[in-house]
């Protein structure tokens, strides 16, 4: 491939606008080729933020091909993953957005898998990854001209949700006057200070130990976030409805693998997603682990999915069996809690010969997840202060080259 630039960008591709820059605009195709966007990452404990960037993503172009880490380049760069790369690559498969899926992704993307998988360009969050030598994971495809950039999710990242398990947070369920109270620092400049603080254990809690990127404020929840999540879509007439209900805490295969299958016994999918304190009367400690906002797009982003009520009712009721048109309604092979613990929330469908119990086949919950975590502490710990480490430093290295070039 030359090394030539036209406009910026390498003469042996397309000229991208924003070449290694935050890109806003989808490529115009040539010769009714479609635009093929390369992602990569480990896409461990898959959250709507890794979905928003694939949003993102499917809008530069016609088909999102996503490249996904073994669980051996993992664990060499950052640590062992949560996530099989089985389960791993089934989640990312789920999302609405995703037209393809290769496992196997090195963990510093190259120019040959962009060609090898007929990809244009890469995309990625503005955000910095880095192997276990500190090397920028993208500085191949950055130099030629083959990257672009989609903003982070702010408000979410693993390592976060990982420390609210770990350390039983309640904070992001908080409710009232409270509930978008920002706690974490969220400026990058406030990072300089964290060198007083090394080591810290707090994984996502604790503002001063965060890095610039896996670091979150509150997330704060916005109307035109869920239009863009949502398909928009009414069931056409005739459409048999489907309803299912339930926290779907912390989206995961088990999630997954029951969707599909209830999307299978109808035409339109509607999820009924409890409120934060129903959910915690039923589960206790400090879940949910994600509050309503977050499981909320947690849910929409699957492609089985075709509608959300926001704090569906727990029990099933006529009025919304009726205002919903619903034809079926399903639960799969977790216990069903009694309201007041004598109240079958079910007895209505059940009445009307319209519930069905899925088996999924997949024995994954979301204390199973918890489980996981808790029994790798120490592990999980060591991986996200390396991360952090990692992080600050090139943070820092860069608000010196800008300091470098302002003198200059």
């Amino acid at each position: 491939m030359s090394d030539k630039l036209v406009n910026g960008c390498s003469s042996g591709q397309k000229n991208y606008s924003h070449c290694n820059g935050t890109a806003q605009q989808k490529e115009t195709p040539t010769q009714g080729k479609d635009v093929r966007v390369w992602c990569d990452g480990c896409y461990d404990m898959v959250h709507f933020g890794h979905a928003n960037s694939l949003r993102q993503a499917k809008a530069l172009g016609d088909k999102v091909i996503v490249g996904i880490h073994t669980d051996d380049e993992i664990t060499k760069h950052k640590g062992p993953p949560v996530f099989t790369e089985e389960e791993r690559v089934k989640m990312v498969k789920g999302i609405k957005w995703v037209d393809e899926v290769v496992l196997g992704a090195p963990y510093v993307t190259t120019l040959e898998v962009l060609d090898k998988n007929n990809c244009d360009f890469c995309v990625h969050g503005d955000d910095i990854t880095m192997t276990a030598e500190g090397v920028d994971t993208y500085h191949l495809v950055k130099s030629a001209n083959r990257y672009k950039e989609v903003r982070r999710t702010a408000g979410v990242s693993t390592t976060d949700l990982v420390g609210r398990m770990l350390l039983l947070t309640r904070n992001h369920f908080r409710q009232g006057s409270a509930e978008y109270d920002i706690e974490k620092e969220a400026k990058m400049l406030k990072l300089l200070q964290i060198k007083s603080h090394p080591g810290s254990s707090n994984m996502g809690q604790d503002s001063a130990a965060k890095s610039p990127w896996t670091g979150c404020s509150q997330f704060l929840p916005t109307t035109q976030k869920i239009i863009q999540f949502s398909d928009g879509k009414s069931p056409n007439a005739g459409d048999k409805i489907v309803y299912v209900a339930g926290a779907f805490d912390l989206f995961h295969v088990g999630h997954l693998d029951f969707l599909e299958k209830a999307s299978k016994l109808g035409d339109y999918l509607i999820v009924g997603l409890h409120t934060d304190p129903v959910v915690n009367s039923y589960k206790g400690s400090n879940y949910p682990i994600m509050n309503l906002h977050e499981r909320v797009l947690s849910v929409l982003a699957c492609k089985f999915v075709n509608e959300v009520v926001i704090g569906a009712p727990y029990c099933v009721t006529e009025e919304l069996l009726d205002h919903f048109k619903i034809d079926v309604v399903c639960h799969g092979r977790t216990p069903i809690a009694m309201e007041d613990g004598k109240i079958d929330p079910y007895a209505v469908p059940k009445t009307r010969a319209i519930f069905e119990l899925i088996d999924s086949g997949n024995e994954m919950t979301t204390e199973r997840i918890v489980e996981r975590i808790i029994s790798h502490r120490l592990e999980y710990e060591r991986r996200n202060q390396a991360k952090e480490k990692k992080e600050i430093e090139a943070f820092e290295a860069l608000q010196r080259q800008k300091q470098t070039q302002k003198a200059g």
